[in-house]
């Protein structure tokens, strides 16, 4: 089965048509565990933003009409009727020629129609002077100036972030209905990776793929379980995969891939069911093993062991599907234009993928600077990546000097 590569564009449209991603259905959750999540209906306010007209100022509640003509030579002379504090109802009615005394934020008393603040005005005992005037609805934030009781607030479909969830707190709303998040089991293969926490033996490495993708997944709106690590032997692996099955909506393996002896991830994959593996290859670099199952209805995404091949090709390929799936809109990754730094060769006949770190140049703007990502299980790759070139199948290079498009593992990168 391994290997009739297909196209970049070809394994989009291919994973597109076979998954055909939508989201797995809603649940209602408290507002303060929404943070990520999608909202699954319109957020409509069944009250008015403010609920009562409040002072904008600190000053006095006036009738209007009871300032015109107010100047510094010669004030209008107002009797103080009371207080109006914040968060109380008001016990005082303003009449003519009266005031109130209130603070910013405390609900305007019946009879007051403006707020003067009180700069503008000097006190003695009961008599206020008031040294210039205010037009109707002055200082004032009148009842439903923010909200009107009825108003769609928020569309479903939203990704609720700090904002969203204090505009959701703001209605009233102590739990929200949200799509269910996918789950997303993550384990790594290979004899030579082990867990991090644990001493590392000799020959061994601590397992980084499946701790990079678990991060991705979450900020890809999944939820991810983390697998641990399997041996490249095939009862071990296949109970592992069965398991993960089992426990979640998605798969994401790395390594065992490629086409050496202990390589048995596509073959076993295969196995578990129909209708199986649907990609295995892809005419990419880095990336060329990649592997992509439907078993039962349950996607499987094997990627490579490479570290940064295994994190480029999930945002590629499967950060889309989590995206969907969550009741997000599949988004491509934020970009940025830069300038190449140096001359970045392509693959081949196959789409290249130039990991690049930004640099600012004072005299050329923004430098795309390529980051060696050199022999297999590179790590500073991941650190130093900001992003990546990308140089289609039929380009051999993109010159140093040239403008450049670069597609960024974070937007603020």
């Amino acid at each position: 089965m391994f290997r009739k590569l297909v196209t970049f564009e070809e394994a989009k449209e291919l994973i597109w048509q076979t998954l055909q991603p939508k989201p797995l259905g809603t649940e209602e959750i408290p507002l303060l565990e929404a943070t990520n999540r999608v909202l699954a209906q319109d957020a409509i306010s069944a009250i008015d933003i403010p609920p009562f007209s409040r002072s904008t100022v600190d000053g006095y509640a006036v009738k209007a009409e009871d300032t015109f003509g107010a100047d510094e030579n010669q004030p209008s002379k107002l009797k103080v009727c009371g207080f109006v504090a914040i968060g109380e109802t008001p016990r005082v009615t303003v009449a003519k020629g009266e005031v109130a005394e209130i603070v910013t934020g405390a609900p305007i008393p019946d009879g007051a129609d403006a707020v003067v603040m009180v700069e503008e005005t000097e006190r003695e005992d009961d008599v206020l002077n008031v040294y210039g005037s205010v037009t109707q609805n002055e200082n004032v934030m009148k009842k439903g100036a923010d909200i009107k009781s009825g108003e769609t607030v928020l569309l479903a479909g939203k990704v609720l972030g700090s904002r969203e969830v204090g505009v959701l707190a703001a209605l009233g709303n102590a739990k929200v209905k949200v799509y269910l998040a996918p789950t997303i089991a993550v384990l790594s293969t290979g004899g030579e990776v082990t867990e991090p926490g644990k001493p590392l033996p000799p020959g061994k490495i601590y397992d980084i793929n499946a701790y990079s993708l678990c991060a991705a997944v979450w900020e890809s709106g999944g939820k991810p379980i983390y697998a641990g690590v399997v041996p490249d032997e095939k009862v071990p692996l296949r109970r592992a995969l069965e398991q993960a099955l089992a426990s979640a909506d998605i798969v994401l393996t790395s390594g065992g891939v490629s086409v050496g002896p202990k390589d048995i991830i596509p073959a076993t994959v295969d196995s578990l069911g129909k209708p199986g593996v649907f990609i295995s290859g892809i005419a990419i670099k880095p990336g060329k093993p990649v592997t992509v199952a439907l078993i039962g209805e349950k996607p499987v995404f094997s990627f490579p062991g490479h570290p940064t091949s295994a994190l480029l090709n999930f945002f590629l390929l499967a950060r889309p599907v989590i995206q969907a799936m969550a009741g997000k809109v599949p988004t491509e990754l934020a970009s940025i234009k830069a300038v190449a730094d140096r001359r970045m060769f392509s693959a081949k006949g196959r789409r290249t993928f130039v990991m690049v770190q930004l640099v600012l140049d004072e005299v050329k703007g923004i430098l795309a600077e390529p980051v060696e990502s050199g022999a297999s299980g590179a790590i500073t790759t991941l650190a130093k990546a900001d992003g990546f070139v990308e140089i289609a199948e039929n380009q051999q290079f993109v010159d140093a000097g040239e403008q450049v498009r670069v597609w960024l593992f974070k937007e603020n990168a």
